[in-house]
């Protein structure tokens, strides 16, 4: 909250709101490991290791992203397992201001959860639907999809899906509302299934789920509002989550040192606070710079590596940067920065 309140207008919450909510993004991810550790398990592409569930906060196109919670499991732990989905929430919302929150720490749609096919279970999107948050979670087509999209096809429902909101139209992407086609006994009220159908990319394997030639896959929110190819493109964000991961692996998430589960556990937390901090470096220091959006391995060899010396003089502290490093400029326009943002709250 301090780190959100230092960004001003550049916080993730700045502009929150039902029409434009803060987006926390779900996703698991499988790390082997190459010796004997406690939980350790085979996982279903026939690795050895962890399988932890991730929450990251999306901070948009303008920027990266910063983890919430990260929930270590053992490699055989289930995709789609609700419980700890729910949890994983939970120990995310717990992470946002209150500001944010409803009474009692529910949710408001201020706040959207987008997960993938795994998220997209009843037991969860109920859940969801009682703590009065905004979802966007992948959603498994029936059996009878083919017939459905036919029926699609005949009504001319299909909409042009879209590039971004800025560059337009997707070439060869189109979606459509299924909902009023579905069964949908058994999931929450208020519950929208968006299908999308895209020809596949050059070399692409085809799939028995198919149409035609076209790949489909779907979507369930609750949304009640909004342009489906705008609805559609804000799901298909989602892969920034992938990009999070990737990050966290780069910082340590991709080895775990330690034997015990609670060791690792710590490990993932250590993790997690390093994350936080290069987010809220780039959120309040960076924030004029490419270098918000730049992945930890950027960072490192461009900013974090740059010579260095700390000399003491007249009883203060004085830092030297090489002149021949190309962003010896960009880390002392942050510093500036980080100080006017502390010296005004």
């Amino acid at each position: 909250e301090r780190a959100w309140a230092l960004a001003g207008e550049y916080s993730p919450a700045a502009r929150a709101s039902a029409k434009n909510p803060l987006v926390i993004d779900l996703d698991a991810t499988l790390v082997n490991v190459h010796s004997e550790k406690e939980q350790a398990a085979p996982t279903f592409k026939r690795g050895f290791g962890y399988h932890p569930l991730c929450a990251f906060l999306d901070h948009g196109s303008e920027g990266t992203g910063e983890p919430l919670a990260l929930q270590l499991r053992p490699g055989n732990a289930g995709s789609n397992t609700a419980a700890d989905h729910i949890a994983v929430t939970r120990q995310a919302l717990a992470q946002l201001p209150e500001g944010l929150l409803g009474r009692g720490g529910r949710g408001t749609k201020k706040v959207l959860i987008r997960a993938d096919g795994a998220g997209g279970t009843k037991d969860f999107l109920k859940w969801l639907t009682k703590q009065r948050l905004a979802y966007s979670a992948g959603f498994t087509l029936p059996t009878n999809t083919p017939g459905l999209l036919t029926r699609l096809d005949e009504a001319k429902a299909w909409t042009p899906a879209y590039e971004t909101t800025d560059d337009g139209i997707r070439e060869g992407a189109w979606v459509a509302e299924l909902t009023g086609l579905l069964d949908l006994a058994g999931w929450p009220e208020g519950m929208r299934v968006i299908v999308r159908k895209e020809r596949p990319h050059p070399g692409a394997q085809l799939r028995i789920t198919d149409h035609e030639g076209m790949r489909v896959t779907a979507f369930a929110t609750n949304t009640p509002r909004g342009q489906l190819p705008v609805l559609e493109l804000r799901h298909r964000r989602r892969a920034r989550c992938e990009d999070r991961i990737r990050g966290a692996k780069d910082m340590g998430l991709l080895k775990f040192p330690l034997q015990g589960f609670t060791q690792n556990q710590i490990w993932c937390q250590i993790v997690q606070l390093a994350g936080d901090l290069i987010a809220w470096m780039q959120t309040i220091a960076l924030t004029s710079h490419d270098a918000r959006k730049w992945e930890p391995k950027r960072l490192r060899a461009r900013l974090f590596e740059i010579p260095a010396t700390l000399v003491r003089r007249s009883r203060q502290r004085v830092l030297h940067l090489a002149e021949h490093a190309p962003e010896a400029l960009t880390i002392l326009t942050g510093l500036n920065r980080l100080r006017t943002a502390v010296a005004q709250t």
